[in-house]
Order: structure tokens, then sequence, then C-alpha cells
């Protein structure tokens, strides 16, 4: 059985305006916070393909696309939006307090 911890990701959540990401470290693990729609969403920002930043990625709706290759993921799920193989972690998160926490 694993359990999870809410982390505080270090950021406010009024700083993170619709359309927005932030990048941040959180226990040794660098991510992005991303703020579609309204709502919140977080993934690695390493490519699982070959561990480019994903940050600078051109996001399209909810599709992220590598800068280095184009691949290009869903960041609701880490899916590859087209074809098997290759995922991004995501993460659970949720604005508390105006701040974001990252489920781990």
């Amino acid at each position: 059985m694993t359990t999870s911890k809410i982390v505080p990701a270090c950021l406010s959540g009024s700083a993170l305006a619709q359309g927005q990401r932030k990048f941040v470290r959180v226990d040794g693990k660098d991510i992005v916070i991303f703020n579609v729609n309204g709502e919140v969403y977080a993934i690695d920002d390493s490519c699982p393909h070959s561990g480019a930043s994903l940050f600078s990625g051109s996001l399209h709706g909810y599709y992220l696309t590598c800068p280095a290759h184009g691949l290009s993921f869903d960041i609701r799920t880490g899916c590859m939006r087209k074809g098997t193989g290759f995922n991004v972690r995501t993460y659970r998160c949720k604005l508390a307090d105006d701040s974001i926490e990252i489920d781990q």
C-alpha cells in the first residue's frame, strides 16, 4: 500500500492566472503547473523520450508539445496524443488556501 502526501508547491494560487504555467521543484522533482480554463494540472518537466524540459513546449488546449522532438502529451492524463509507448507523469493538484498543493 502506498500513501500519498500533499506538499505545497511553493506557489500562490492567485499568481497562476488562467493560461499561465509555472516551474516548481518539489522534493527534488521538477514539475510544471498549468492553469487551463481555471483548473490546475501538474506534470513532470521531463519528456519521457529524451528528458528534454517540457516547460517551454507549446500548449494547445490540453495538449503540450515537447520542444525537442514534437511529441504531444495530454496534461490531464499524461498520455501521448497519438501513438503509445511514452507517457509523462502527472500529479493531482488543487488550489487550497491561495496556494497550489501537489499530491505525490
